[in-house]
């Protein structure tokens, strides 16, 4: 089994709480590393359909089935348990007695916050980190291609016929679960345009025409790809300044290889002339990042930058007081274009500092205080700016 590093924070919520809840996109590692850590509890998986009538039908005999506690695996699909599931905490005395999980995070979300608030600890887990992937050999083209599932690194699965297969069992199912969508393929067809915008601003006027519906369908089908892990909004920074900043979000998947799959990318060579490589690789970049702080238990803290005018900050992270800026760029070789965007920055904030990630392998400290990284050091990146 890989090594997760989300591992020390769900045994510290278990120490704390009586119900640890993990959400994440499906096959992101859930149910291995809940197994893993919490072997000693009775597993339940609530995607087994006899599993689930009982529990539906009769949830307070279902759960004296489990006295001292179990895993719940995708428990959202049960919502009758979570009243019970409140009264069996508040007369326990346990902690870390139940261990729910769920790949959709509003109705986990809903259900927690209706019947189980202040009793459960909460933390999202998406898929492999680059630094849990740690393999030297693999370039930035593979990994953006492979994307950071973790059965295409533990088994012999071909990328490509993988993605094809989730995509559809996504589309087919997991989206008829959340909402009543009777167009699967116009549902489709959306999916991949929004590929086709990673890094973008949103403009969900212009997405409603190409993809031939109204801008309130697409608004409600942004939510479900949200709320099931599959994509992103990067929302802007505009305090303390004036309306002249760019307030629309920006667009990113949760995985690099299913936006690839959508975009029809099919090998690493193709990758390296393809339009899209920079953004794959700006999205790749944000989500490790994002990473970091869901794994330690901590909230989204990314923001981007841009005035109306075109000047723009890749990424801004929030770290305390500080606004630490932070421009990403897939070229190998270092040039002065990459520094504009953070010098810029410098001189309407009065500040120094930052950092330029880039594809290639060199580390430079250059003057005003920024720093050049590979994408292979994104932990340095980390270890400056702690998940506090």
């Amino acid at each position: 089994m890989i090594q997760r590093e989300a591992e020390a924070e769900i045994r510290t919520l278990a120490k704390q709480f009586k119900a640890v809840a993990i959400v994440g996109p499906r096959q992101s590692g859930k149910t291995t590393l809940v197994r893993h850590i919490f072997k000693d509890k009775p597993y339940v998986n609530l995607e087994n359909p006899d599993l689930r009538m009982y529990a539906t039908d009769d949830p307070r005999g279902f759960l004296s089935n489990y006295p001292h506690g179990a895993v719940l695996d995708e428990v959202q699909r049960v919502p009758e348990l979570f009243s019970y599931l409140q009264q069996i905490l508040d007369e326990a005395n346990i902690k870390g007695m139940f261990i729910l999980t769920g790949s959709n995070n509003f109705l986990l979300q809903e259900h927690i916050s209706q019947s189980l608030s202040g009793r459960v600890g909460y933390l999202s887990l998406l898929p492999l980190s680059l630094n849990e992937i740690n393999d030297s050999q693999i370039n930035s083209n593979q990994l953006i291609l492979k994307g950071c599932y973790p059965v295409l690194y533990s088994e012999d699965v071909e990328p490509s016929k993988w993605y094809a297969n989730y995509i559809r069992t996504y589309v087919e199912r997991d989206v008829r679960l959340i909402k009543n969508i009777s167009d699967l393929t116009t549902f489709e067809r959306f999916l991949r345009l929004c590929a086709g915008r990673i890094g973008q601003l949103l403009n969900m006027s212009s997405l409603a025409v190409e993809t031939g519906v109204d801008t309130k369908t697409i608004g409600a089908w942004l939510s479900v790809l949200e709320t099931s892990f599959i994509l992103f909004r990067l929302q802007p920074y505009h305090e303390n300044f004036n309306k002249r900043i760019v307030k629309m979000p920006k667009l990113y998947f949760y995985d690099t290889g299913l936006a690839a799959a959508l975009l029809g990318i099919e090998n690493a060579e193709q990758l390296t002339l393809h339009p899209f490589r920079g953004s794959l690789f700006e999205n790749m970049v944000i989500l490790d990042l994002l990473k970091k702080r869901y794994n330690a238990g901590k909230p989204h803290n990314l923001y981007f930058w841009r005035d109306n005018l075109g000047n723009e900050v890749d990424l801004l992270i929030k770290h305390s007081n500080r606004l630490i800026p932070v421009e990403i760029k897939s070229g190998q070789t270092i040039t002065n274009d990459y520094f504009k965007g953070i010098l810029f920055w410098h001189k309407i904030t009065q500040s120094q500092g930052g950092y330029i990630v880039y594809g290639g392998e060199m580390r430079q400290n250059r003057s005003n205080q920024i720093t050049v990284i590979s994408y292979r050091d994104l932990s340095e990146l980390n270890q400056a700016v702690p998940p506090n």
